[in-house]
């Protein structure tokens, strides 16, 4: 099962933080002390590896004593079940369909609650309440018909409460079912000796399974029970030590006997942990003979063998071989990976390495070595390494979160990727307490300024410069467009407004996050989109997760087909023929083509002119980049004097195309 979302009530400065949406990968976005932490660790008391309760003495909201409540629930989450789950779980509440999501609720009592959409009684399952039965004898062909019908009866009788837990009125039931069985013998001209002998044996086995019964699991505490099986522990690390990979072994040992272990001891006993060691039986080893001196070298040398295999599928990005050395009771680590060979003590590594290497085994230790079923929480993890190593860990948490849930806090620009927007929460400070959004038009200016740098924008040279911006997706437009435009102006026609400033994004969804913070400035703003997959849900998500929410300044998204009148996937190179896009390409890829013995470029599909020229080349063995391709079109049409040298069709689309920028501004023609 998958978290989907979770939500914070009355936890520190956490009044309600509202439902927050996981992904596989979740940036929670805030300043410091904006409750990034406490979000992190209510979420990580839901189910974490070691016990850790709810504290209402020290984390029930301050100002609030009044509403102080054991059962009020300090976290909620919602998980998906997988069909596999929903199935078994069909079968064990006997019916056809289970719910897709569970809801698991922890109060701060402790006590863990799931909810399921349905509502399981103490009832038991027919199959335990049949097997339970086995214990009664059977009722026997030789019976007389008035004695068989009222066996099955009493039998009826007795499952039904079963079924149900009432087993408080089995002891009535037994002297109930006695009286009537004796009374139908009774009714009866000739009794035979089986029917008295079954009277016998059910009233004693009726008093058996009184005993067997009550103890049955009911079907509600199956469901808790299966759930809490599977439900994902959660790991929160806030932690990230640098690893020393010398010790003094008996010093340490000295320490640890008398509770004086130092961080640095406990980083280096983490070490020992994942690779199997135990400190006593190498400061004993290394005490004795030789030959016991050789035996801790061997010790060593499979604690090595044995971290190096245990990390060695975990991390894609790094491939890390330890070796162990010792000289008397001095410890050495040293380190190489796949991409520097070379043998080094850990301390002698560069820092970098030092921390990524440290981080992924107290990784490692912190989920017992495996990573199934865990949803990993990370606050402000990278908080110390420079940029360029921050992207670095971005990218190993997207490893991290291969077949798990990750949610890490930050305060960094390098650590959020904006080529996934929908990752993205952020952390406000409201007279009500911190609540979580995706509204970046309404995020505190603190959350805006970390969105921008992300964006590689310098707060000082903002792009918010122009009361009017058109927003496009990347730099090809903007050339074209602006080539357009002037060529449209020298034959006197309307092209981009004057007091237009374009801005350009590296796609559709990070052109999208520019015009919110534009949105959120009271600016202006068109996004102009390619008519494809990308543009359309970018459009969606723009219309229906903030413009919907913000209308204080004028924003329109518009689709570039739509704009020029086509109908299908368009983008701006589709303003230009095929032919004319074509002589381009093959100028600028004549060599290539040429040694593919490639005469002519065919194209097929019904999607935008660029993805059918790059499906292309794909199949001819040529790799081909865009850049240069827009290039010379940007020369090209730069080299034009007058705008009746556009190929066919063109002149009108791009006439066509300005006229809905400047009515999307609200210019009326």
């Amino acid at each position: 099962m998958k978290i989907t979302k979770f939500r914070v009530t009355m936890y520190k400065g956490i009044i309600d933080s509202g439902w927050v949406k996981v992904e596989p990968l979740t940036a929670l976005v805030g300043k410091n002390e904006s409750g990034k932490t406490s979000l992190l660790k209510a979420l990580h008391k839901l189910n974490p590896y070691k016990t850790e309760p709810y504290e209402m003495t020290k984390e029930w909201p301050r100002g609030r004593r009044g509403e102080r409540s054991k059962g009020q629930i300090a976290c909620q989450a919602s998980f998906q079940l997988t069909d596999r789950e929903k199935s078994e779980l069909a079968k064990l509440t006997e019916q056809e369909i289970f719910p897709d999501t569970i809801e698991v609720s922890r109060n701060y009592a402790g006590s863990l609650k799931i909810e399921c959409g349905e509502v399981f009684s103490n009832e038991r399952h027919s199959d335990d309440i049949d097997e339970a039965f086995d214990i009664l004898p059977e009722v026997q062909n030789e019976f007389s018909t008035p004695f068989r019908n009222q066996v099955n009866e009493c039998l009826t009788e007795a499952r039904n409460l079963a079924l149900v837990g009432q087993f408080d009125e089995f002891e009535e039931l037994v002297e109930k079912h006695q009286e009537l069985l004796n009374e139908t013998i009774s009714l009866l001209d000739s009794p035979e000796q089986i029917e008295i002998n079954f009277i016998n044996e059910y009233i004693a086995g009726l008093n058996e399974l009184i005993k067997t019964l009550e103890p049955l699991p009911s079907i509600r505490s199956k469901v808790n029970e299966y759930i809490m099986n599977r439900l994902p522990t959660f790991i929160y690390m806030d932690d990230y030590r640098t690893f020393s990979g010398t010790a003094h072994l008996t010093e340490i040992k000295t320490r640890q006997d008398s509770n004086r272990l130092t961080e640095e001891d406990k980083t280096f006993l983490t070490i020992l942990d994942l690779s199997s060691l135990d400190l006593e039986n190498l400061v004993q080893l290394g005490q004795g003979s030789e030959d016991k001196i050789e035996e801790r070298q061997y010790e060593l040398d499979d604690g090595a063998a044995t971290l190096t295999e245990t990390i060695s599928g975990r991390f894609q990005q790094r491939r890390y071989e330890v070796t162990y050395r010792s000289d008397g009771q001095h410890f050495f680590t040293f380190v190489k990976d796949d991409r520097d060979p070379a043998l080094i003590k850990l301390e002698e590594r560069s820092k970098g390495f030092q921390w990524f290497f440290s981080f992924d085994l107290m990784f490692m230790h912190e989920s017992k070595g495996t990573f199934e079923n865990c949803v990993i929480l990370l606050d402000e993890p990278g908080l110390h390494l420079h940029p360029h190593a921050q992207k670095n860990l971005l990218q190993r948490l997207e490893e991290y979160a291969k077949g798990n849930t990750l949610l890490y806090t930050t305060h960094l620009p390098f650590m959020i990727d904006l080529n996934h927007p929908a990752r993205i929460r952020i952390l406000k400070e409201t007279t009500d307490g911190i609540v979580v959004t995706t509204n970046f038009t309404d995020s505190p200016p603190e959350a805006k300024l970390v969105l921008q740098a992300a964006l590689g924008m310098d707060a000082s040279q903002s792009f918010l410069v122009s009361q009017r911006n058109l927003v496009v997706e990347g730099v090809d437009d903007y050339w074209v467009l602006t080539e357009l435009s002037n060529l449209l102006r020298l034959d006197g026609s309307n092209g981009m407004p004057d007091d237009v400033l374009i801005t350009v994004g590296n796609s559709a969804s990070t052109a999208v996050h520019i015009a919110m913070f534009m949105i959120g400035q009271n600016f202006d703003v068109v996004i102009l989109l390619d008519s494809d997959n990308a543009g359309r849900e970018a459009k969606e998500k723009l219309v229906k997760n903030w413009l919907t929410q913000y209308t204080e300044a004028h924003t329109e998204p518009i689709l570039l087909g739509e704009a020029v009148g086509v109908c299908g996937d368009f983008a701006l190179e589709d303003l230009f023929p095929e032919d004319f896009i074509l002589d381009i390409v093959k100028e600028v890829y004549k060599q290539q083509l040429a040694a593919a013995d490639v005469d002519e470029i065919t194209l097929q599909g019904e999607d935008i002119l660029w993805q059918k020229i790059n499906r292309f080349m794909k199949e001819k063995g040529i790799k081909i980049n865009k850049g240069p391709i827009a290039k010379r079109l940007r020369n090209n049409l730069s080299e034009m004097k007058e705008v009746n040298e556009l190929p066919d069709g063109t002149e009108e689309k791009a006439i066509k195309l300005f006229q809905e920028i400047r009515m999307a501004f609200g210019e009326q023609e």
